[in-house]
Order: C-alpha cells, then structure tokens, then sequence
C-alpha cells in the first residue's frame, strides 16, 4: 500500500461539473458553438459557476472528458489538446480555471486508443502523468477503453496511479478500473482503493428515470461487497448528476439528489448551468443534502429493507446522526404511505432512547421528536424519494 495512492485527496467526496452526458463528443465548432468541448465552453462553465453560487456550494471541479485531444501527439509524443477547439491549449485554461478559485480535471485512458477513438495513454504513463501535472490538472479520470487483457487494464490502472504519485502535484485519480473487470471476474476493491480515489462500478448514466432506476438496483445487490470499502480518500462512484437536463420529472431529480447522498456519491453534474431552470439549481445547491453528501465520518449508505414498491435506506453520519431514504419504485397512481418502526434505523440505536426528526427532501421541514418504539409514516410519491435526517 506504500507503494499505492499516497495523494491524501478526496477526504469527502468531490464535486463538480463534467461535460460528458450532456455534451458528449460535439467537436464541429463551426456547426455546434454552444455545444462544442473547446476553451470556451470550459471559460463559460467556469464563470458560471462562480457567479451562480456552484463553487460556493462546493461544486469545486471543471472536467473534461473524451474529445478533447489533437487527433496524434506532438514530436515529443505528447498529448495536446486540439489546437482549434483549445487555442491557448489545456495550461491556458487551467491557469484561468485556478483563478476563478476553482480545479481542473481532464480525461485519458489506460488503453492505446480513448473511447472516442483518440490517443491513449498505454505505454505512455509517466509522460501523460508529466504532462498533466505540467498543465496545473488537478483531476485525471482514466477510462478504461482498447485494452488488450485485464492484465495490461491492471497493471496500467496501477502505473498510472504511481505516475501521478510521482510528479508531486495533488491530482485526485478517477477510475473506471472495476466497472471493466466485473464481466470477467470480481474485482479486489481493497486494491483499488490503494490506487484509486473513487471508482465506477457500472454503466454510463443516462438522463432516464430507468438508467437511474438500474444504478440504485445494481448498487442495492451489490452493497454486500461495495459499502464497507468506501470512505474517505476512495468512493464508489454511481456516475453524474442528471438534475437539470431534459429526462428526469422533479420526483426523480430529487430521488437522485438524495440516493446520491446516501451512497456518498462524487457529485458531478453534466448540465448546462448557462441554461439550468432556478428548481433544478436550487436542489444541486441544497446545503441540507449537500452536508448529508459531504459528511466526514465518510460511511456509505445501504438498503435496510424493500416491501412491496418502497425501499428504505439509512446511512450512518457523523454526531451519531442518520441519513434515512424512503423510495416509492411505483410508476403509477398517486403518493403512497410507507410505515416503519424507528427500531429499525442504525441496529436498534438511531432512535435510542429518542430522537428528532428533520425531513431534508423534498422540501426542508421538522418533523419533531420520536420515541426508540415510534412507527414513522412518510408519503411518497411515484418514482419519489422522501429524505429525512434522524
């Protein structure tokens, strides 16, 4: 493990925007102005999120992902970025990102070739590493497209990680390492969080209530083997936050914003915060969940019971408070009500001998004080998650 990350990085877990979901690979500046993953969309990214409270909210990271290479590297054999797309190329802009008080992340892959097709970083670590470093790049997600084995996967998730390591610049390290291993073989979570920093597990998210549906599902199966490795310094990482685009009614934005705060998710937003409707921001900026999200103590949340359409979820915090989730999985008729006995929560202990009671979403309100033998009875709408701190 000495060997391993030794960068001392996401204690909670990192925020911030990704272009991926909602930009995707746009690259015809000419055709797509506005849409295009060139300096100008990052600047525009940037200055919004200062100026609309993002940063202060703790939205701290600006990533860019696949696309944003120069078809071949340079002379020397290294990464650039597209000279028309990024004319001040990847320093310039990180220079700016840094003075709005704010972090840069950028994007390669363990592989030969990005997902979109555009140089890896296989055989090339310690230079892509020096490189970024030499960028002022403060975040690397590493994709994990066009490897040849599961062992060059391995060993590059692994020489990346000491590449990083070595340049002596804080750059937290993103990686997709078990979400490529797992239709082969199980992955060593131990070991990757020596390497990593947070991790995906699963597939893309979409901007779909059934994409986030599967993730919630995948996750709850899975905990057994997910919850216990992560805390801070490595997180499991269900993919950005759709809140804010086009496929997600307002219930399902809030079950999002509140799972991803049980599951002590990295919050990565892929929106549009120069077009972001003032519900949408207000949710993402929502201080109550943001706190839930951030809490130091750094354990995940877990499914505690399913019965019939409902699922609840508790996740320990800090100040031997708990993060209660009731989810309504219906997707037809009206509110339903979901009774619990309040000796459920934390083995017994969460309410011992009383507790209050503050629900968080999906709007901010006391709930009062409890006995250890109360039931609770929460409506819930379809596809809807009702969040309350204990």
């Amino acid at each position: 493990a000495a060997l391993a990350l030794d960068n001392g990085l996401a204690r909670t877990p990192p925020m911030g925007w990704l272009h991926w979901e909602r930009f995707l690979c746009a690259t015809d500046c000419a055709a797509e102005p506005r849409r295009c993953i060139s300096e100008q969309l990052f600047v525009e990214m940037a200055d919004r999120m200062v100026a609309e409270g993002w940063r202060d909210a703790g939205y701290e990271f600006i990533c860019i992902d696949d696309c944003w290479m120069a078809p071949t590297r340079d002379e020397q054999g290294r990464l650039r970025a597209d000279p028309k797309r990024f004319p001040g190329g990847i320093r310039k802009l990180a220079d700016y990102v840094h003075s709005k008080g704010l972090k840069l992340g950028i994007y390669s892959d363990v592989g030969n070739k990005t997902c979109a097709g555009f140089p890896g970083s296989y055989d090339h670590y310690d230079l892509d590493a020096q490189t970024f470093a030499s960028w002022g790049v403060d975040l690397l997600k590493f994709d994990g497209c066009n490897s040849d084995s599961l062992e060059l996967l391995a060993e590059g998730y692994r020489r990346m990680s000491l590449a990083l390591n070595r340049t002596g610049r804080s750059i937290v390290y993103s990686c997709e390492w078990p979400f490529y291993l797992r239709p082969v073989q199980q992955p060593n979570y131990t070991e990757i969080k020596q390497y990593c920093n947070h991790w995906r597990n699963f597939y893309d998210v979409y901007d779909s209530w059934s994409s986030i549906k599967s993730i919630l599902d995948w996750t709850a199966l899975h905990q057994d083997t997910i919850v216990n490795i992560a805390g801070p310094g490595g997180w499991n990482d269900p993919d950005m936050a759709m809140i804010g685009n086009f496929g997600l009614s307002w219930d399902q934005s809030v079950t999002q914003m509140a799972m991803w705060a049980i599951m002590a998710a990295p919050l990565f937003m892929s929106n549009d915060l120069r077009h972001i409707s003032p519900e949408a921001k207000c949710l993402l900026q929502n201080k109550e969940v943001i706190a839930i999200n951030q809490d130091p103590l750094g354990k995940q949340g877990y499914q505690l019971a399913k019965d019939k359409n409902f699922q609840l979820w508790e996740r320990p915090l800090s100040g031997r408070a708990y993060a209660v989730a009731v989810l309504n999985h219906q997707e037809i008729g009206g509110p339903q009500n979901f009774t619990f006995s309040l000796t459920f929560l934390g083995n017994g202990l969460a309410c011992n001998p009383a507790c209050s009671i503050r629900q968080v979403l999906p709007a901010s309100r006391d709930w009062g004080i409890y006995s250890w033998i109360s039931s609770l009875s929460v409506e819930v709408n379809p596809t809807g998650t009702v969040l309350l701190k204990v």
